[in-house]
């Protein structure tokens, strides 16, 4: 077992009482890391446990302080946890369950931050022990870095966290990974799994296929004019490849497990796309207006929720 512990200082030391004296994260990646950055600054952990198959990101860990004791080993990690964050990919969350299944502790809460639900609950739930605790969650925060050396404590300042409970989780679980969520600074909301995998379809899967896609588009053209569009490029390209540089893997898994919900949103785009393409052909530019001012609203509402 790989296991090594920081001189970071924890909050443990602290007198005031914590909300949780032990705090594993499975997968220490931008996520994890803020996570425990914003939770050591509210003082709500004692100790912060690194879960990590690569002896790189643990000793990155380690080394910035973000977690007290850094390992690869599952069993360790999460022994003694109140708190278990499973932060890797989603489609390692299942095999990563039934791993610690066995090794959690009587009332240990376990949480994830993926950004699909239902298939992280029908893979993570039938795994949680009796005497533990499920609370599926999903922090909508990020940026397109990658590793801890990424995390930063104010990611979730005024971000969304929803969670996604199950009928026999325990509302005082539920509680407190909320008042958790809201003590870093996230607003929070509760959804069924399958309607929170509806609404990121379109709000984050979509747009980011659609980022992949037309910067695939641009790495295919020819030489000279693919270097021209790098060197010319506007904003509406940069923000593509912007989001286009996430976490490939990552997104690999995201797709792969909310294939139904992207593949139906991903039809209705398909279709608005399609009419749009025919107003232009059509030259019909009453319709391509009133199109961008209705989408132009949208712009607005995101502004005025300060999620811009």
């Amino acid at each position: 077992m790989a296991k090594a512990k920081s001189k970071a200082k924890s909050s443990k030391a602290k007198s005031k009482p914590v909300m949780f004296e032990r705090v594993a994260f499975i997968g220490i990646g931008l996520i994890g890391a803020s996570m425990a950055l914003a939770m050591r600054r509210e003082g709500l952990v004692g100790t912060v446990i690194a879960c990590a198959r690569r002896p790189k990101t643990r000793k990155t860990a380690f080394d910035l302080g973000i977690a007290d004791e850094a390992t690869k080993d599952y069993a360790t990690a999460v022994a003694g946890a109140d708190l278990v964050v499973i932060a890797t990919p989603v489609g390692t969350n299942g095999a990563i369950a039934k791993i610690i299944s066995k090794h959690l502790k009587p009332g240990a809460i376990v949480t994830d931050v993926g950004s699909v639900k239902q298939a992280v609950v029908d893979a993570v739930a039938p795994h949680i022990p009796k005497g533990a605790h499920f609370v599926p969650g999903h922090p909508i925060a990020g940026t397109e870095h990658s590793g801890p050396e990424a995390g930063f404590a104010e990611l979730f300042q005024n971000r969304w966290a929803i969670l996604t409970p199950l009928p026999r989780t325990s509302p005082k679980a539920t509680a407190k990974v909320a008042e958790m969520w809201r003590k870093i600074g996230a607003n929070v909301a509760h959804m069924q799994p399958d309607h929170h995998d509806m609404v990121l379809a379109i709000t984050s899967h979509l747009p980011h296929l659609i980022a992949y896609t037309i910067v695939g588009t641009a790495s295919d053209l020819s030489g000279d004019l693919k270097q021209e569009v790098i060197k010319y490029s506007a904003s509406g390209f940069r923000d593509f490849t912007r989001i286009a540089a996430s976490d490939p893997v990552m997104w690999r898994d995201i797709f792969l497990n909310n294939k139904e919900a992207v593949l139906e949103i991903l039809q209705r785009f398909t279709e608005d796309l399609t009419a749009m393409q025919r107003s232009i052909r059509k030259g019909d530019g009453k319709t391509l207006e009133e199109s961008f001012a209705r989408t132009r609203a949208i712009r607005r509402g995101i502004i005025e929720a300060k999620q811009a």
